[in-house]
């Protein structure tokens, strides 16, 4: 897969300056390689089953890049990654982008079915699943006809055979026999690296390409320029590399200055396992959404049972911060969090809070680099102060939607990208979150199509009509809230709320099920038939 190139063809302006810092030819494992000549024995990755030197993942990634190479993959291909955050993550990564193949993040929250539609969508011929997530694997691969091999990381750990199934190999055979020496493919810095799905309003997920180039501009603009990474930092994100949040943070950013990064494989719900991670690991940096932050404050004695010392700055990213969890976070540990926004159009973030530098409750000012600008439905400036829709312009922007002329044409706009967020300025120059444009809900960092919950609903026998907005929980962050009208012979109350959230939870990704239900006689519409959600909210 390749950008386009040229003002012709739809890339942006952008690529042109880009030029005057990155060779033509240029293949992002250079952010990994940058550090063999002077820190190949440094520290590089932690986890709690590994430990890899910046030489030890270069030889490991050699190695998987040559077993791609052996199963056919060719520049251009698609390899998905279904994976936990476990070391082989970035190796197979860095693999990809080595031999010119595009990386598939895949979210290990998806059922089956949404798993099955990214494979298709992507045409991915190689799938690389660790063995929790292998039973998903195959009933989302059973429908795929593109996908040729399965690899199957961390199976000896778990006790999984794949062996008794050739279409199955083993991570650690797949390598065994590979050399440590692997030429990168001459690929174009405007050639695809990665591509990720996010969430849309009709709960198909969307594609979204980034180029080679787009990593190591990123990482400058915000990684380095805003949180001053270093060599001495070490980083710890609860966002997975799946997400651009955590690939960026705790991989590409810190890499590309000789930083070390730790993973952690488990829920980022498990509070109590996140700050074990923590006070082994020792990070300096630990990347977050607000619903995380909240979680740690609601244990009492954080401070006593955890060592937070190590830690020099917090990031919060995916939904606003609400401005009480930034000063209790403040007040009970002495780490300063860094709220900003980010999209996965953008590859990363945008705008920003700066260490020192913070305004609670806001989102902070653009990042330099990228443009910003608050607009009306006629894409005209509105006056400072006043609520308008968000607008970027920006190097690192995504050009479509892969497969999405319609939703491209309503987001991708000239040189302008258009975010879907609601904002205001304030005199200061700093920006202000107001909510979505749309009805879309964002729930521990990751947006949540009310439309796709609605239809899970529906489809359940006692539901006739049913609405999904999003409300604040106690801690001001917002979840799904289910109002349903059920169908004839059908009782409200405690048992049925408890059956239909089981019912979107076997339908879906669990973290999309509504936390509240609220049986209504009828649902507020238009004179056409339209549901009224503002009114529900």
């Amino acid at each position: 897969m390749t950008r386009g190139q040229g003002p012709t063809d739809g890339t942006a302006p952008g690529a042109a300056r880009r030029a005057a810092r990155l060779p033509e030819r240029y293949n992002a494992v250079e952010i990994l390689e940058r550090n063999l000549e002077s820190r190949a024995d440094d520290l590089a990755l932690l986890t709690h089953e590994r430990t890899l030197t910046f030489g030890g993942v270069a030889a490991e990634v050699n190695r998987a890049g040559n077993a791609l190479v052996r199963m056919g993959v060719r520049q251009g291909d698609a390899v998905a990654i279904l994976a936990l955050d476990t070391a082989e993550w970035p190796i197979v990564f860095f693999a990809c982008l080595k031999v010119g193949a595009v990386a598939v993040g895949m979210n290990t929250l998806l059922t089956p079915h949404e798993l099955a539609y990214i494979l298709r969508d992507s045409g991915a011929r190689v799938v690389l699943v660790h063995a929790d997530l292998l039973p998903a694997a195959r009933a989302a691969i059973e429908g795929v006809d593109a996908v040729d091999h399965v690899v199957v990381i961390g199976a000896d750990a778990v006790g999984a055979d794949p062996a008794d199934d050739g279409s199955l190999v083993r991570y650690e055979s797949w390598i065994a026999d590979e050399p440590p020496e692997l030429s990168a493919a001459d690929t174009h810095r405007e050639d695809y690296g990665t591509l990720n799905y996010s969430s849309g309003t009709t709960g198909q997920p969307k594609g979204i390409l980034h180029a080679h180039q787009d990593y190591p501009l990123a990482a400058r603009l915000w990684g380095i320029e805003v949180l001053g990474l270093v060599p001495s930092d070490r980083t710890f994100s609860l966002a997975k590399l799946f997400f651009t949040y955590g690939l960026g943070s705790n991989l590409l950013f810190p890499w590309s200055v000789g930083a070390s990064v730790a993973l952690y494989a488990g829920s980022p719900r498990q509070t109590e396992d996140v700050l074990g991670v923590i006070d082994r690991f020792r990070p300096t940096i630990l990347f977050n959404a607000p619903t995380g932050y909240a979680m740690m404050l609601a244990i009492e004695d954080l401070g006593e049972r955890h060592d937070l010392t190590s830690l020099r700055l917090g990031v919060s990213a995916g939904e606003a911060l609400p401005a009480p969890v930034w000063h209790q976070f403040k007040d009970r540990t002495g780490v300063e969090l860094i709220d900003g926004i980010g999209s996965t159009e953008n590859f990363h973030i945008f705008v920003s809070n700066r260490p020192g530098e913070v305004r609670p409750g806001s989102s902070g000012k653009p990042v330099p680099g990228y443009e910003c600008r608050i607009v009306d439905q006629d894409d005209q400036p509105v006056p400072l102060g006043e609520i308008g829709n968000l607008q970027l312009k920006g190097e690192t922007a995504a050009l479509s939607y892969l497969h999405d002329a319609e939703r491209s044409r309503k987001t991708f706009i000239g040189e302008w990208l258009h975010t879907g967020d609601k904002y205001y300025e304030d005199e200061d120059g700093y920006f202000w979150h107001a909510g979505r444009t749309d009805d879309m809900l964002k729930v521990g960092g990751i947006w949540v199509s009310p439309v796709e919950v609605e239809s899970t609903l529906i489809g359940h026998d006692a539901v006739l009509e049913c609405a999904v907005v999003g409300v604040a929980d106690d801690s001001d962050l917002i979840k799904p809230k289910a109002y349903v009208v059920l169908q004839d012979g059908h009782a409200a109350g405690d048992d049925l709320t408890r059956v239909l959230v089981a019912h979107c939870v076997e339908g879906m990704a669990a973290y999309k099920r509504p936390r509240w239900i609220e049986f209504v006689d009828e649902l507020p519409k238009t004179a056409t038939g339209k549901i009224q959600r503002y009114r529900l909210r």
